[in-house]
């Protein structure tokens, strides 16, 4: 069984190309935090993801650097020839589903969620006008 499931920020903006056959394609990377060591450190591993369809498109117009989402997948492997002749290998998760956590680089949901009507600010004890006594109904 292959199956993979991960939550992370993206270290750079998604890269979306299209296929020769008009299918999108969205890559990107995902810092996932390890759990601390001993020492109290943390360290992160960096995975690539790989979205095709309407998902990577999704992904591409609302995912930046440091967006928070969950990745549900499956992990493939390949290798390719580099110039020099020498044999690459690379691995990477190819999504099922991408599930925004947050969308900006501040790690809220601006851009994403529908703006909500700006209250008003309750007025500051400063800011208050005076009533008359004699104007109140009871």
């Amino acid at each position: 069984m292959n199956k993979v499931v991960l939550i992370g920020n993206l270290t750079r903006d998604p890269e979306l190309r299209t296929t020769n056959g008009g299918t999108s394609v969205c890559r990107f990377a995902l810092a996932v935090s390890r759990r601390a060591t001993n020492e109290g450190e943390r360290e992160a591993d960096f995975i690539n993801i790989v979205v095709w369809g309407n998902q990577a498109e999704n992904c591409h117009k609302y995912l930046k650097k440091g967006s928070k989402c969950a990745v549900f997948g499956r992990i493939q492997t390949s290798s390719y020839d580099a110039q020099d002749g020498s044999k690459r290998y690379t691995t990477d998760v190819i999504a099922n589903e991408v599930e925004f956590i947050s969308t900006n680089r501040n790690g809220g949901d601006e851009g994403f969620a529908p703006e909500e009507p700006e209250q008003e600010k309750p007025k500051q004890s400063s800011e208050l006008e005076e009533i008359d006594d004699d104007s109140l109904p009871f």
